[in-house]
Formats: structure tokens, sequence, C-alpha cells
């Protein structure tokens, strides 16, 4: 999956940001399980992860501090 910009992130709604926060914690669990039991290839994917779940908090986190001022 290609790195999202910022400002791809930022194009999309509130829902799409929600749901794919979701599925990367989905991802991260799943390869944490696999990492655990030694079926584990793609170790890069965590740290690609990560970035990628912070960026998306970090826009939704925006946007609730937004609303609420």
């Amino acid at each position: 999956m290609a790195k999202q910009k910022t400002a791809e992130v930022r194009e999309l709604t509130d829902a799409d940001i929600t749901k794919r926060i979701d599925e990367i914690r989905k991802e991260l669990f799943d390869l944490r399980f696999q990492q655990a039991t030694r079926q584990l290839t793609k170790t890069h994917r965590f740290k690609e992860a990560r970035t990628e779940l912070a960026q998306l908090m970090t826009v939704k986190s925006e946007r609730s501090r937004s609303i609420s001022s």
C-alpha cells in the first residue's frame, strides 16, 4: 500500500478516517500475532502501519479540536 500524504488524508471524511483507523488497528493486532507465532515475513509493515495510524489520529484530533473551539 502506498504511503498517503497528509493532504490526501485531510480530504477524507470523518467516517473514512475512523474506518481506516479501525482497519490499521486490526492489522497491527494481526501483525503482532504473526510475530508471536513466528509467521511474520513483512516486518517493515509495523513501522508503516504505526506511522499511518498516527497520521490519521492526528488529523482526527485536529478536526475534533476545531469543532469544539
